[in-house]
Protein backbone atom coordinates (compact mmCIF):
# COMPACT_ATOMS: atom_id res chain seq x y z
CA UNK A 1 0.00 0.00 0.00
CA UNK A 2 2.78 2.42 0.89
CA UNK A 3 4.65 1.68 -2.32
CA UNK A 4 1.53 2.46 -4.37
CA UNK A 5 1.13 5.78 -2.57
CA UNK A 6 4.79 6.60 -3.18
CA UNK A 7 4.43 5.84 -6.89
CA UNK A 8 1.33 8.03 -7.19
CA UNK A 9 3.09 10.85 -5.32
CA UNK A 10 6.07 10.71 -7.69
CA UNK A 11 3.77 10.76 -10.72
CA UNK A 12 2.08 13.96 -9.53
CA UNK A 13 5.29 15.75 -8.44
CA UNK A 14 7.14 16.83 -11.57
CA UNK A 15 9.07 19.94 -12.51
CA UNK A 16 10.93 21.44 -15.43
CA UNK A 17 13.27 24.37 -16.06
CA UNK A 18 12.53 27.25 -18.43
CA UNK A 19 15.48 29.34 -19.70
CA UNK A 20 14.90 32.20 -22.16
CA UNK A 21 11.69 30.57 -23.38
CA UNK A 22 13.29 27.14 -23.89
CA UNK A 23 11.59 24.44 -21.80
CA UNK A 24 13.29 21.26 -20.68
CA UNK A 25 11.39 18.00 -20.33
CA UNK A 26 9.57 17.23 -17.09
CA UNK A 27 11.47 15.33 -14.42
CA UNK A 28 9.98 13.52 -11.45
CA UNK A 29 10.67 14.98 -8.00
CA UNK A 30 11.63 12.07 -5.77
CA UNK A 31 12.44 14.00 -2.58
CA UNK A 32 10.94 16.73 -0.44
CA UNK A 33 7.31 17.39 0.48
CA UNK A 34 4.86 18.85 -2.09
CA UNK A 35 3.60 22.36 -1.36
CA UNK A 36 0.06 22.32 -0.01
CA UNK A 37 0.37 18.82 1.41
CA UNK A 38 -1.03 17.79 4.79
CA UNK A 39 2.35 16.48 5.92
CA UNK A 40 4.26 19.64 4.98
CA UNK A 41 3.24 21.86 7.94
CA UNK A 42 3.87 19.01 10.38
CA UNK A 43 7.40 18.43 9.12
CA UNK A 44 8.04 22.17 9.06
CA UNK A 45 6.98 22.55 12.71
CA UNK A 46 9.21 19.64 13.69
CA UNK A 47 12.14 21.16 11.81
CA UNK A 48 11.92 24.65 13.37
CA UNK A 49 10.81 23.47 16.82
CA UNK A 50 14.10 24.48 18.45
CA UNK A 51 14.47 27.78 16.58
CA UNK A 52 13.58 29.79 19.69
CA UNK A 53 15.83 27.76 21.99
CA UNK A 54 17.69 30.07 24.42
CA UNK A 55 16.04 33.13 22.82
CA UNK A 56 15.25 35.81 25.42
CA UNK A 57 13.04 38.02 23.24
CA UNK A 58 9.63 37.06 21.86
CA UNK A 59 9.91 35.06 18.66
CA UNK A 60 6.98 34.56 16.27
CA UNK A 61 7.36 31.73 13.78
CA UNK A 62 5.37 31.57 10.55
CA UNK A 63 5.64 29.41 7.44
CA UNK A 64 7.67 31.97 5.51
CA UNK A 65 8.41 34.61 8.12
CA UNK A 66 10.18 34.94 11.46
CA UNK A 67 9.69 37.94 13.75
CA UNK A 68 11.79 38.84 16.77
CA UNK A 69 10.57 41.65 18.99
CA UNK A 70 11.38 43.00 22.41
CA UNK A 71 11.68 46.18 24.48
CA UNK A 72 15.03 47.89 24.84
CA UNK A 73 15.77 51.14 26.69
CA UNK A 74 19.36 50.56 27.75
CA UNK A 75 22.53 49.59 25.81
CA UNK A 76 22.63 46.18 27.51
CA UNK A 77 19.08 45.51 26.30
CA UNK A 78 20.05 46.44 22.75
CA UNK A 79 22.95 44.01 23.05
CA UNK A 80 20.49 41.36 24.28
CA UNK A 81 18.41 41.67 21.11
CA UNK A 82 21.57 41.49 19.04
CA UNK A 83 22.63 38.31 20.86
CA UNK A 84 19.27 36.74 19.99
CA UNK A 85 19.80 37.69 16.35
CA UNK A 86 23.22 36.05 16.50
CA UNK A 87 21.61 32.88 17.90
CA UNK A 88 19.11 32.82 15.04
CA UNK A 89 21.91 33.21 12.52
CA UNK A 90 23.83 30.39 14.17
CA UNK A 91 20.76 28.13 14.10
CA UNK A 92 20.31 28.79 10.39
CA UNK A 93 23.96 27.97 9.72
CA UNK A 94 23.84 24.73 11.70
CA UNK A 95 20.65 23.64 9.91
CA UNK A 96 21.97 24.55 6.44
CA UNK A 97 19.52 27.43 5.98
CA UNK A 98 19.88 31.13 5.29
CA UNK A 99 17.80 34.13 6.26
CA UNK A 100 16.96 36.37 3.32
CA UNK A 101 18.85 39.42 4.58
CA UNK A 102 17.45 41.60 1.78
CA UNK A 103 13.93 41.15 3.19
CA UNK A 104 14.89 41.50 6.86
CA UNK A 105 13.78 44.86 8.30
CA UNK A 106 13.85 46.60 11.69
CA UNK A 107 10.82 48.58 12.87
CA UNK A 108 11.86 50.98 15.64
CA UNK A 109 8.91 52.06 17.80
CA UNK A 110 8.55 54.49 20.68
CA UNK A 111 9.34 58.17 21.17
CA UNK A 112 13.02 59.09 21.13
CA UNK A 113 14.10 55.68 19.88
CA UNK A 114 17.89 55.78 19.33
CA UNK A 115 17.52 53.42 16.34
CA UNK A 116 20.20 50.97 17.31
CA UNK A 117 21.85 49.37 14.26
CA UNK A 118 21.17 45.64 14.41
CA UNK A 119 22.83 43.13 12.12
CA UNK A 120 22.63 39.58 10.84
CA UNK A 121 26.13 38.13 10.81
CA UNK A 122 28.26 41.04 9.50
CA UNK A 123 25.50 42.73 7.48
CA UNK A 124 23.40 45.54 8.95
CA UNK A 125 19.60 45.22 8.89
CA UNK A 126 17.84 48.09 7.15
CA UNK A 127 15.37 50.17 9.16
CA UNK A 128 11.80 50.51 7.88
CA UNK A 129 9.22 53.25 8.67
CA UNK A 130 6.29 50.80 8.47
CA UNK A 131 5.83 47.05 8.19
CA UNK A 132 2.90 44.66 7.79
CA UNK A 133 2.10 42.37 10.70
CA UNK A 134 -0.49 39.72 9.79
CA UNK A 135 -1.56 41.92 6.84
CA UNK A 136 -2.03 45.02 9.03
CA UNK A 137 0.33 47.90 8.24
CA UNK A 138 1.88 49.34 11.41
CA UNK A 139 4.20 52.34 11.46
CA UNK A 140 6.83 53.56 13.92
CA UNK A 141 4.15 55.20 16.09
CA UNK A 142 2.13 51.95 16.20
CA UNK A 143 -0.57 53.79 14.28
CA UNK A 144 -2.88 52.08 11.76
CA UNK A 145 -4.21 55.23 10.10
CA UNK A 146 -2.39 54.39 6.88
CA UNK A 147 -3.84 50.87 6.99
CA UNK A 148 -7.34 52.35 7.30
CA UNK A 149 -6.74 54.55 4.26
CA UNK A 150 -5.43 51.62 2.21
CA UNK A 151 -8.39 49.44 3.26
CA UNK A 152 -10.86 52.16 2.28
CA UNK A 153 -9.14 52.62 -1.09
CA UNK A 154 -9.23 48.89 -1.79
CA UNK A 155 -12.88 48.65 -0.73
CA UNK A 156 -13.81 51.63 -2.95
CA UNK A 157 -11.97 50.07 -5.90
CA UNK A 158 -13.77 46.75 -5.39
CA UNK A 159 -17.07 48.57 -4.99
CA UNK A 160 -16.50 50.43 -8.25
CA UNK A 161 -16.04 47.17 -10.13
CA UNK A 162 -19.42 45.78 -9.06
CA UNK A 163 -21.71 47.95 -11.31
CA UNK A 164 -19.69 47.03 -14.40
CA UNK A 165 -19.75 43.33 -13.53
CA UNK A 166 -23.49 42.82 -13.03
CA UNK A 167 -26.37 43.56 -15.34
CA UNK A 168 -28.85 44.62 -12.67
CA UNK A 169 -28.64 47.02 -9.77
CA UNK A 170 -31.41 45.35 -7.85
CA UNK A 171 -30.85 44.92 -4.12
CA UNK A 172 -30.98 41.13 -4.47
CA UNK A 173 -27.98 41.18 -6.79
CA UNK A 174 -25.83 44.02 -5.43
CA UNK A 175 -26.18 43.38 -1.68
CA UNK A 176 -24.66 39.85 -1.67
CA UNK A 177 -21.68 41.10 -3.69
CA UNK A 178 -21.08 44.01 -1.31
CA UNK A 179 -21.41 41.72 1.71
CA UNK A 180 -18.96 39.12 0.38
CA UNK A 181 -16.41 41.34 -1.41
CA UNK A 182 -16.46 44.77 0.25
CA UNK A 183 -17.47 44.36 3.90
CA UNK A 184 -14.65 41.87 4.79
CA UNK A 185 -12.08 44.46 3.68
CA UNK A 186 -13.47 46.95 6.21
CA UNK A 187 -14.58 44.75 9.10
CA UNK A 188 -11.07 43.43 9.68
CA UNK A 189 -10.13 46.88 11.05
CA UNK A 190 -13.06 47.41 13.41
CA UNK A 191 -11.40 46.01 16.59
CA UNK A 192 -8.54 48.46 16.09
CA UNK A 193 -10.66 51.57 15.68
CA UNK A 194 -11.42 53.97 18.52
CA UNK A 195 -14.74 55.88 18.73
CA UNK A 196 -12.79 59.12 19.09
CA UNK A 197 -10.82 58.55 15.88
CA UNK A 198 -13.21 60.35 13.55
CA UNK A 199 -10.72 60.56 10.70
CA UNK A 200 -10.23 56.79 10.65
CA UNK A 201 -13.92 56.04 11.00
CA UNK A 202 -14.67 58.41 8.14
CA UNK A 203 -12.17 56.74 5.83
CA UNK A 204 -13.38 53.24 6.61
CA UNK A 205 -17.04 54.24 6.49
CA UNK A 206 -16.79 55.58 2.96
CA UNK A 207 -17.35 52.16 1.40
CA UNK A 208 -20.58 51.20 3.20
CA UNK A 209 -22.12 54.62 2.51
CA UNK A 210 -21.43 54.33 -1.23
CA UNK A 211 -22.72 50.77 -1.58
CA UNK A 212 -26.47 51.46 -1.10
CA UNK A 213 -26.28 54.37 -3.54
CA UNK A 214 -25.94 51.96 -6.46
CA UNK A 215 -29.08 49.97 -5.48
CA UNK A 216 -32.25 51.02 -7.20
CA UNK A 217 -35.23 51.86 -5.03
CA UNK A 218 -33.21 53.29 -2.12
CA UNK A 219 -32.87 56.85 -3.45
CA UNK A 220 -35.51 58.45 -1.16
CA UNK A 221 -34.00 56.94 2.01
CA UNK A 222 -31.34 58.58 4.16
CA UNK A 223 -27.91 56.95 4.66
CA UNK A 224 -28.86 55.29 7.99
CA UNK A 225 -32.04 53.78 6.51
CA UNK A 226 -30.15 52.53 3.46
CA UNK A 227 -27.73 50.58 5.63
CA UNK A 228 -30.49 48.70 7.48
Amino acid sequence: MNSLLDEELVQWCVQRVVVNGSMYTHRSVTSGVPQGSILGPVLFNVFIHDLDSRIKCTLSKFADDTKLHGGADMPEEWDGIQRDLDKLEKWAHVNFMNFNKAECKVLHTGWGNPRYQYRLEDEGIESSPAEKDLRVLVDEKVDITQQCVLAAQKASHTLGCIPSSVGSRAREGVLPLCSSLVRPLLEVLHPALEPSAQDRAGAVGAGPEEAPAMMRGLEPLCCEERLL
